[in-house]
């Protein structure tokens, strides 16, 4: 699963896809009718396949009514959220196709065209997509929102605050504190946005997806300052709300491989391979309990990142660079990789592999970027701190 910055949908209940890819890049044809392709991960029974056979049908029945076609491809974003299956969000660009090419698409429509296109890290396109539609309708909540999570995924952060300020008029009082607390959490205000996310949480009436929102958000932040039991408390908690997410998931399990809990990572994500983020950190787990099943994830994995490559996708770079470096070590490939990462998007992961990578090959020059990035903008995260000063008693 790539860690993509994650979306809290006030209207709608849809939010960021966690993309993966599969091994193949051509299709198979099977001789043998009882050969199992795949197990799908909603079966023909489940409460959601029905609910998405009956949007289906509705649309069918009308192929261009807008109301339609918007709530069908918001539910089938939300189910990628929620399975990190691929074929989630390209359904849900199938449902749009009547107005995916309009220069002056609907509201609606910008919305989520900029929520698929983030996640596909087309970040510029996607910020033009809520800039046009912020221009329809400048008291679109959803549009600001978006609008400040992608600029903070770039390190905008001037302009990502300057996003969630009309959120103070548009939006509950929580919403504002979520979008500028997760700002906060990063440039050096780790202390206020906690205190603002506690005071939001408190409030009995926040809906699911919002209690993770920033749940999430709140472990995070606990994490990279190393209050280890506030992290693990907020994670708990973000999982306990039972709506299934798979960014709250990898995010956990990053913290438990963190913390040498590697029993309890193949324990939450042994059957969740299908996302790309989650088999790789199945494999670390497995790699450091020296499991013999880590050589079979290990060539799925480079099965799966070469075919990303070849279709020319830049989504998993992020994770391809630290599959390379700790499962493939190969230093300067992981290093370019990174490279490669950091030009895309800026976050506390992101500069964590750059640093890593660079560490490994000695090269100060590398990770010049990086350590600027957490001293311009006051980046509170112990392990970014900690490989800083590596790099640089290493390379003095």
């Amino acid at each position: 699963m790539e860690r993509a910055r994650r979306i809290l949908t006030l209207l709608g209940c849809w939010g960021a896809i966690f993309l993966c890819t599969f091994a193949s890049a051509e299709p198979y044809r099977p001789t043998d009718d009882t050969h199992v392709l795949e197990r799908l991960s909603i079966t023909p029974a489940n409460p959601i396949a029905r609910e998405l056979k009956n949007l289906r049908m509705e649309l069918q029945a009308n192929p261009r009514d807008l109301e339609s076609a918007v709530k069908l491809a918001t539910r089938y974003i939300e189910q990628g959220r929620s399975e990190g299956d691929p074929r989630f969000l390209g359904q849900a660009q199938a449902t749009l196709a009547p107005w995916w090419n309009k220069p002056t698409p609907p509201v609606p429509v910008l919305l989520l065209r900029a929520t698929i296109r983030q996640n596909a890290h087309d970040f510029d396109q996607a910020l033009a997509d809520l800039d046009q539609a912020l221009a329809i309708q400048p008291t679109n909540a959803q549009a600001w929102l978006t609008k400040a999570s992608i600029l903070q995924v770039q390190a905008r952060y001037d302009e990502a605050r300057r996003a969630c300020q009309p959120l103070a008029r548009l939006a509950a009082a929580h919403i504002l504190r979520g979008c500028v607390s997760d700002i906060g959490g990063v440039t050096g205000q780790s202390a206020k946005s906690r205190e603002l996310l506690r005071q939001a949480l408190s409030d009995s009436g926040l809906s699911g997806r919002e209690r993770i929102w920033m749940t999430t958000i709140l472990a995070e932040i606990a994490a990279r300052i190393g209050a280890i039991q506030d992290a693990e408390h907020s994670f708990t908690e973000a999982i306990k709300v039972g709506i299934k997410d798979q960014y709250v998931l990898g995010a956990y399990v990053d913290f438990l491989l963190d913390h040498g809990r590697h029993h309890d990572v193949i324990t939450l994500v042994q059957h969740e391979t299908r996302s790309d983020g989650l088999l790789l950190r199945l494999a670390l787990a497995e790699q450091a309990l020296g499991l013999p099943t880590v050589h079979h994830h290990t060539a799925e994995l480079a099965a799966r990142f070469a075919a990303s490559r070849a279709r020319g996708t830049t989504t998993h770079v992020r994770e391809e660079a630290r599959f390379t470096l700790a499962l493939q070590h190969d230093a300067k490939r992981a290093l370019a990789l990174a490279q490669t990462n950091w030009n895309l998007q800026r976050e506390p992961a992101d500069a964590r592999i750059l640093l890593e990578s660079a560490l490994a090959v000695g090269s100060r020059t590398a990770a010049q970027p990086v350590i600027e990035w957490l001293k311009t903008n006051h980046v509170e995260d112990l392990q970014l701190k900690e490989l800083a000063r590596q790099i640089q008693e290493k390379t003095s």
